[in-house]
């Protein structure tokens, strides 16, 4: 095996975090240059300074519970502080925008800890995203429910129809999921088997699971609240309860269409224009609030996680 000197690995370690920092700001730049929803003039006209803090703010207490929720997992073996907890979620976020359904932040948040440690990260990480994603579900299925019985007839047909398109997935997805459990249950894949993540989750402190589900719940009715207050914000003549399941149905939809994370705005934009165009909010207005949830809670944090993948220096096994 041929050797790379110690500088090359240094100069390789530079010229990849400079690419990941890039690429990042490149897309971003580019959905930018292409989205005409984003109108500086409508978002002066509708939104203060005052209201933009309140925005940040919803902002900072979101991925302040998904530090939180990161933290509380690793420590299930290793004891980290919170400022680390900050540099692997937002430095993962960054390396793993443009990667499909965030693939490429298990590779990251395991470049953090040692070589032997990485299939515990893997674990631990697929914890981290499925309980949001139980989260969105428990959430999305009761959005369902509320536009089903809504008084309002437009929804209450959008919601027959999104309920009846959820049984059939739901029915689906559960026969795919009992066949793997019966037939691919010990089937080790990279040192994987769904036996072996089972054992490995039951094994975890129940308090640890239990904060982790709490810490979902609390980021997702946090950034549900903040797409609410924009709708208040535009002034968009809605019932409380309708935009609520509104937005819970559109967060569900749209978190299980395959997508890259940083065109994650494309999905929410165009999910959330089908439902609230049948409520007659204007378009212009719903594609500025998703634009704006974007750029609040995907591009400022990956402006962030730029300075930590710049400063990252990959641990080594002892």
């Amino acid at each position: 095996m041929i050797a790379i000197p110690h500088k090359a690995k240094q100069f390789l370690l530079v010229l990849v975090k400079v690419l990941i920092v890039g690429l990042a700001f490149f897309y971003i730049y580019q959905h930018l240059q292409a989205d005409k929803a984003i109108s500086i003039e409508s978002i002066i006209q509708y939104l203060s300074i005052k209201e933009v803090l309140i925005l940040l703010l919803f902002t900072i207490a979101n991925w302040f519970f998904e530090v939180l929720k990161w933290r509380n997992l690793v420590g299930s073996f290793k004891k980290i502080s919170f400022f680390e907890a900050t540099q692997q979620t937002f430095g993962s976020l960054t390396a793993s925008i443009f990667t499909p359904n965030r693939i490429g932040e298990y590779g990251a948040k395991m470049l953090y800890f040692k070589p032997e440690n990485s299939k515990r990260i893997v674990l631990l990480n697929f914890i981290h995203n499925g309980s949001q994603m139980l989260v969105t579900t428990l959430f999305g299925v009761f959005g369902f429910l509320l536009l089903t019985f809504s008084k309002t007839e437009t929804m209450f047909w959008i919601g027959i129809k999104l309920n009846f398109i959820s049984i059939i997935l739901f029915l689906i997805i559960l026969t795919i999921a009992i066949l793997i459990l019966i037939f691919f249950r010990e089937i080790e894949i990279y040192g994987f088997s769904i036996q072996k993540i089972i054992d490995k989750i039951r094994k975890l402190d129940r308090t640890i699971l239990l904060k982790t589900f709490s810490f979902s719940m609390f980021r997702y009715l946090i950034f549900s609240t903040q797409f609410l207050v924009l709708l208040l914000f535009f002034e968009v003549d809605i019932e409380i309860s309708i935009a609520l399941a509104t937005i819970f149905t559109m967060y569900l939809l749209a978190s299980i269409l395959p997508s890259i994370h940083l065109m994650d705005v494309a999905i929410k934009g165009s999910v959330a224009l089908f439902l609230f165009s049948k409520l007659g909010v204007e378009d212009w207005k719903i594609l500025t609030i998703t634009s704006l949830m974007w750029l609040f809670n995907l591009v400022l944090p990956v402006i962030l996680g730029s300075y930590f993948v710049i400063r990252f220096k990959p641990k080594t096994a002892e």
